[in-house]
């Protein structure tokens, strides 16, 4: 624990003592720790910061059983645990997702240029190339033209992870395909020895 975080909990159940000593459990923390915690799940903390944001659920968890065993002190300790987690899980969610943001950008990036160089090749093999491997081939694009288009509506509706999956398979999927193709692409014009 940082000596900051640790100087802030003190000042904190210093400053709150007096309602715990007099035997009353700490409600207004609790319910700051709650409102806390609602406000990191609407940022996404869930699952952009989850550890962080499972740890102030567990601490607000044990401050109601601590509530419920007439522990105030112990109960004012966790709820005002699990206010700065879930304030520290808001924090963090917001660097994850600016983060993932541009991630979701390279992946689409670069799931839309696998998916134009599998077209191109496609085009260039109708011609000379196996006709298995190329109906194959078209069958991978038609799949993951709709693979791309939905990691598109992923990132617009913010949904930066789910769309850096769909464009990481779609772009996998695509790079094999014009890796099928190369290989059965026949050479022409061998050197004999």
């Amino acid at each position: 624990m940082s000596s900051v975080r640790r100087f802030v909990l003190s000042m904190a159940l210093l400053s709150a003592v007096s309602g715990t000593a007099c035997g009353d459990p700490p409600d207004k923390e609790m319910q700051q720790a709650q409102g806390a915690i609602d406000a990191a799940r609407a940022a996404g903390a869930e699952q952009y910061a989850r550890a962080e944001f499972a740890a102030a659920e567990d601490a607000l968890k044990r401050a109601r059983e601590a509530v419920d065993q007439r522990d105030y002190r112990a109960a004012l300790n966790a709820a005002l645990d699990a206010r700065e987690r879930a304030q520290t899980a808001a924090k963090d969610t917001v660097n994850a997702k600016a983060t993932a943001r541009a991630e979701a950008e390279k992946a689409l990036a670069a799931a839309t240029a696998a998916l134009n160089d599998a077209r191109a090749k496609v085009r260039a093999e109708n011609a000379r190339g196996n006709p298995r491997t190329i109906a194959a081939a078209r069958r991978t694009i038609a799949s993951d033209e709709t693979a791309v288009q939905e990691a598109r509506t992923a990132f617009e509706g913010g949904e930066y992870l789910a769309s850096i999956e769909k464009a990481k398979g779609a772009t996998a999927r695509l790079r094999a395909a014009i890796h099928d193709l190369d290989a059965a692409t026949p050479t022409t014009g061998r050197r004999r020895h």
